[in-house]
């Protein structure tokens, strides 16, 4: 292979349009080639062809297949490219099926159905031709004022890791490869600002943020990662080989392409400065181990040519990023296709499958935060939907939703799938009762006008739904979403001043979120007679919540993430060591309004008779057993939650950890035992010498409704020499349900 050959093997084309910003800074980049010029000698990736404007999916594939054809028949190495596509919430394109955000899929506690929606996902997109997906999203949240919490699955290390290798067995089951992101260290920003420094230690990048990531890739085959945008203490991950070499590679064995962020390779010379030119980029991070630059090869063609062949960046690093390129090409069988074969002449994105499997997930995932009896809503006359997000689909969709991301610059283009709103699905639900509505107000701004007309609606009618919540965008342009952070938790805008008038009507009010982050709205829980949460819940999330607010779906949602008390706590974790918390040594309290694990039902379970094992191995399994039974009047589902605390490590220790879950379905009055096995490797943490290990020394183990609240407890004791755990130490717990 030519330098050339090689090289276009190592990068990305992407016709951007004009206008479309859908990546960061992508209008600095104003060096751009055509089609023609981009694939002469051949061509790593193309960039989102069906996800970057609204195109007819039949009418792409053909002309998809047609530009393969040509790269095979008409290049000297005839290798065809490999095309990747965002697929957060679904494939990101036209006419495709949305599906809940991750972070709903966290409030699922439901791996076993993310996994189906992923196998579906990868379906339509293996039908189109695309081979690689960039997904999940693996970053453990640490703090709510960052953009991309809707993108995110939980701030719990292992929900994250259960649930985010879920995604990938059912992408990659059909052939697609997933792409593990952002490897690593991204949300944990300062002050929660998108792309600022990362000024974790060690030992929380090890405890904590690659966690997800070791599962995913070591338990769920992941066959790609992306390099993340952040420094941490001061070095950019995407020029870190300890980080994409000694820890992905050396350690954990992985052998598959690492892809660079958008313009991230870039980065390294514009934002980072620790490159002087786009060549010395390129040489950082083809040695930190990033092989692909995406979206384009703005670094990796000429500045790295020239860089190159002046002897300033050895060309042994671009023939290991282009052997790792072609083996994952190999692996998905393109060396050896020809496309004679034809595209498909037509494709349903949107299918009967994929539908339901959006409601059930939808369904699953809404959390009912509070209730004084008022929901379910049965047979009410009068109803009145108030609010910003009543009556608005977007409202429903995350940032990276198609929608959102991409339709928001073509307002002329139709969605192209059904997607009722709450107020027209509550209508629906409940066709008996009358619906008055209002807006009140707009979701981002400070225009009051609305108030009067929503008060008017409230005092009219038996209940008041008001549904609020965020906008998700990019950059700015949302209330949520890639570089849209808060300095405050509020509700955006004069929402709450809304609630607060509503409220003063004295018809009761039922408050319904739809938002991509948790916000601080305890005042909300405690005079509000209902309060429902929903992580923006995809195209059928407006039905879903109709059916959560009629009682045809009893809520089973839990809260991925604690609910905030206020800004100025933040960040904060369940995770947290005992002066993390409350005490008498501050004023002030850190403690959340709902905490991690929260969630009612319109029935009522009671968790009994924890057993745990007396004693156990520091290189074992600790055995658990606990009874649940629904004590209520009708079917529901519960989320077991099996907690553990270290009560003496040579480290400081969180007061609770998640070690195990299960969702349990219960007839009213029925019974089950639940049984865990939970591997001593879930207590492992860096020592003081940043080995992970498993301490010999007493464990308490409780079973609750949430973090916070032991309904049944017992102890055990960990025995023998400090345990070293390796890579092929287990890492998951498994539950079995008994009758």
């Amino acid at each position: 292979m030519t330098l050339e050959e090689k090289l276009a093997q190592i990068v990305g084309f992407w016709e951007k349009g004009d206008g479309e910003v859908v990546a960061p800074l992508q209008g600095e980049f104003t060096r751009e080639q055509t089609l023609d010029e981009s694939t002469q000698h051949g061509l790593g990736h193309l960039t989102r062809v069906y996800g970057t404007r609204p195109v007819d999916a039949a009418e792409r594939a053909q002309w998809l297949w047609n530009l393969q054809r040509r790269l095979v028949r008409e290049t000297r190495l005839g290798i065809p490219a490999l095309v990747h596509e965002e697929c957060l919430t679904g494939l990101s394109a036209w006419r495709a099926a949305t599906f809940p955000t991750p972070l709903a899929w966290g409030a699922s506690f439901d791996p076993d159905l993310v996994e189906q929606m992923g196998a579906a996902i990868g379906g339509s997109m293996r039908t189109l031709g695309i081979h690689q997906g960039l997904a999940p999203v693996l970053d453990v949240i640490r703090d709510p004022r960052w953009g991309r919490v809707d993108e995110c699955i939980s701030e719990d290390p292992y929900v994250v890791g259960t649930v985010g290798t879920s995604y990938v067995r059912g992408l990659q089951s059909t052939g697609v490869h997933a792409t593990l992101k952002h490897f690593v260290g991204y949300s944990g920003s300062q002050s929660g600002r998108n792309f600022a420094p990362v000024h974790a230690g060690p030992r929380e990048v090890e405890d904590v943020l690659l966690v997800p990531f070791e599962m995913a890739l070591l338990d769920g085959g992941a066959r790609s990662v992306m390099s993340s945008y952040n420094e941490i203490d001061g070095v950019p991950v995407a020029a870190d080989p300890r980080v994409l070499t000694g820890i992905l590679r050396d350690r954990w064995g992985f052998d598959g392409p690492v892809v660079a962020d958008y313009f991230g390779v870039a980065f390294l010379h514009l934002l980072h400065e620790v490159a002087g030119d786009l060549g010395e980029a390129a040489g950082l991070a083809l040695a930190a181990g990033v092989d692909i630059e995406l979206p384009t090869g703005d670094a990796y063609l000429t500045p790295l040519a020239e860089a190159v062949r002046a002897g300033r960046v050895d060309e042994a690093l671009v023939d290991r990023a282009v052997l790792r390129a072609l083996r994952q090409k190999e692996e998905l069988g393109l060396l050896d296709a020809t496309f004679d074969d034809e595209p498909p002449a037509s494709v349903d994105l949107d299918s009967p499958l994929h539908r339901g499997l959006a409601a059930q997930l939808a369904e699953e995932s809404v959390v009912l935060l509070s209730n004084d009896g008022t929901l379910p809503l049965v047979s009410p006359a009068r109803i009145a939907v108030i609010g910003p997000n009543a009556d608005r689909a977007e409202a429903l969709f995350g940032c990276y939703s198609f929608l959102n991301h991409v339709l928001a610059h073509h307002p002329e283009v139709e969605v192209g799938f059904e997607s009722p709103t709450v107020r027209q699905a509550l209508a629906a639900e409940l066709p008996n009762a009358e619906i008055v509505s209002a807006l009140g107000c707009a979701v981002d701004d400070d225009d009051r006008s609305g108030f009067e007309e929503a008060v008017r609606a409230a005092t009219s009618a038996e209940t008041a739904v008001l549904v609020v919540g965020d906008h998700a965008g990019l950059f700015g342009r949302g209330t949520v979403g890639e570089g849209c952070d808060r300095d405050d938790l509020e509700l955006p805008g004069v929402q709450r001043e809304l609630v607060e008038a509503v409220l003063a009507s004295g018809t009761p009010v039922v408050l319904v979120l739809l938002t991509g982050r948790p916000y601080a709205i305890d005042w909300a829980v405690e005079r509000c007679a209902a309060v429902v949460q929903a992580f923006f819940p995809g195209e059928e999330g407006g039905t879903a919540l109709a059916g959560v607010l009629s009682g045809r779906v009893n809520p089973s949602g839990h809260l991925p993430v604690s609910l905030p008390r206020s800004a100025g706590a933040q960040p904060f974790t369940y995770l947290h060591p005992k002066l993390g918390g409350n005490g008498d040594v501050t004023n002030l309290r850190s403690t959340p309004a709902l905490p991690f694990g929260h969630g009612l039902s319109y029935t009522t379970f009671v968790h009994s008779d924890l057993e745990v094992d007396a004693q156990v191995p520091t290189d074992g399994h600790i055995g658990a057993s606990v009874r649940v039974t629904n004590t209520g009047g009708r079917p529901g589902a519960d989320v077991v939650q099996l907690y553990v605390h270290d009560v003496v490590g040579s480290v400081t220790r969180p007061v609770a950890q998640l070690v195990g879950y299960r969702r349990v379905h219960l007839e009213a009055g029925e019974s089950a035992l639940v049984t865990f096995s939970v591997p001593t490797t879930r207590l492992a943490f860096s020592d003081r010498d940043l080995v992970r290990v498993v301490e010999p020394g007493e464990v308490e183990l409780w079973v609750g409704p949430s973090c916070a609240e032991r309904e049944t407890e017992a102890r055990t004791s960990l025995t023998g020499p400090v345990h070293t755990v390796g890579v092929d130490s287990p890492r998951w717990t498994a539950v079995s349900v008994t009758d």
